[in-house]
C-alpha cells in the first residue's frame, strides 16, 4: 500500500490499514536509531520547519532528531518571541512560511483546528503535533507502536486511560487509534474531568479505578495539569493520588503483566508512584524511543517515501 496524504492532522478519519502503514513503516526506522551513524541521506535538501506555538520541549525535540536523521534540514520557529506578540496573525505566519517554501510544517497550537487552516493555507504537507483540546495524533500513533511492539496486536486488549480525559488531546487520538485496531477502551477519572461528549465516543467510562483494574492489559496514566486543581475541578492532589494514582497495589490487582504508560512529562507520587514509573512493566522511556522513530516514519511517508521500504 502507497501513501497519498500531504499531510497527517488527525487520527479519527485514519483507517486502519493507514496507521498500519505508519507503524510498519517505524520499525526500520528504529532499527536505524540503533546503529553507530544514525543519518540517512533520503531526504538530503528537504526542509522541515517547526512551529510551536505552545512549549513542548519533548515533542519538539523528538520532531528535531526525526528530521535530522532523515538527512532534511530543520528549523524551529521561537513563535513566543517572535512578531505574534506585536500582533501579527497565523495567517501572516503561513504566508511567510510559504515564501521560505518548506517541505514540511510541525505545528503545535493551543486552538483545535490551528493544523487544519494551516494545511488548507500551505502547499508544504503539515503534522499536527498538538491542536487545543482537539488531537496529537503522533502521540497516539507512538503510544500505538510501543503497544504492538510488547503486545503483539492490541486487538481484544483491554487498555485504560487514566486521569484529565476532559482536557486531554492525547486521550481523544488514543481512543480514536485503538478502537480503530479493535481494542477494548476504558475511560477513567473524576466527574469533573470527564467531557460531557464522551457518550459520542463509543467507548466505557467509570469514575472508580479499582473496579477496572482485573484483566487490564495497559494502564496509560495521563498528565495532570496542576492548574486544574487551581481551577477547583479537583478537591486536592492527595485526593486525586488516593483515588486515580498507579500504585505497586494497584497493578497487582490486573492480575497481568500490565504495561504502564505516561505521554510525559511524569508528575511523580500524583498521577504514578515512583517505583512503578521506574519499574520493569513500565514503558515510559520506550515511549520516548518510539516517538522519534514513528515521527521519522510519517515524515518519511509524507515526503514521498511512499511505501514501508526505507532507502539506505
Amino acid at each position: 500500500m502507497g501513501w497519498s496524504r500531504k499531510d497527517l492532522l488527525h487520527i479519527e478519519d485514519l483507517p486502519a490499514k493507514e496507521i498500519q502503514l505508519i507503524l510498519n513503516t517505524a520499525k526500520p526506522m528504529k532499527e536505524i536509531m540503533s546503529r553507530a551513524v544514525k543519518k540517512l541521506p533520503t531526504f538530503r535538501g528537504k526542509s522541515v520547519y517547526n512551529l510551536f506555538f505552545e512549549s513542548s520541549t519533548r515533542t519538539r525535540t523528538s520532531f528535531e532528531t526525526a528530521a535530522k536523521i532523515l538527512g532534511a534540514d530543520t528549523s524551529s520557529l521561537a513563535v513566543a518571541q517572535s512578531s505574534l506578540n506585536k500582533g501579527e496573525t497565523l495567517l501572516d505566519t503561513v504566508r511567510t512560511l510559504q515564501a521560505m517554501k518548506p517541505d514540511l510544517v510541525v505545528i503545535r497550537h493551543s486552538s483545535s483546528g490551528a493544523a487544519q487552516f494551516l494545511a488548507k493555507e500551505l502547499k508544504a504537507g503539515v503534522i499536527n503535533a498538538g491542536d487545543g483540546q482537539h488531537e496529537h495524533p503522533t502521540q497516539a500513533l507512538l503510544d500505538l507502536y510501543t503497544m504492538q511492539e510488547r503486545l503483539g496486536s492490541v486487538e481484544g486488549r483491554k487498555i485504560l486511560l487514566v486521569g484529565d480525559i476532559l482536557h486531554s488531546r492525547v486521550a481523544r487520538s488514543n481512543v480514536w487509534a485503538l478502537k480503530n485496531l479493535g481494542a477494548e477502551v476504558v475511560l477513567v477519572g473524576p466527574p469533573t474531568l470527564l467531557p460531557t461528549e464522551i457518550k459520542s465516543w463509543g467507548v466505557k467510562t467509570t469514575f472508580n479505578l479499582d473496579e477496572e483494574l482485573p484483566g487490564s492489559d495497559v494502564i496509560m496514566a495521563l498528565r495532570l495539569q496542576l492548574e486544574r486543581q487551581q481551577s477547583g475541578l479537583l478537591p486536592s492532589l492527595r485526593e486525586y493520588s488516593q483515588l486515580y494514582g498507579i500504585t505497586a497495589e494497584r497493578v497487582k490487582k490486573t492480575g497481568k503483566q500490565t504495561l504502564i504508560m505516561h505521554p510525559g512529562p511524569v508528575n511523580r507520587g500524583v498521577e504514578i508512584e515512583s517505583s512503578i514509573a521506574n519499574s520493569s512493566q513500565s514503558v515510559i522511556e520506550e515511549q520516548v524511543t518510539n516517538g522519534v522513530a514513528v515521527r521519522m516514519a510519517i515524515m518519511y511517508l509524507l515526503l514521498g517515501g511512499g511505501t514501508a521500504h526505507v532507502v539506505d
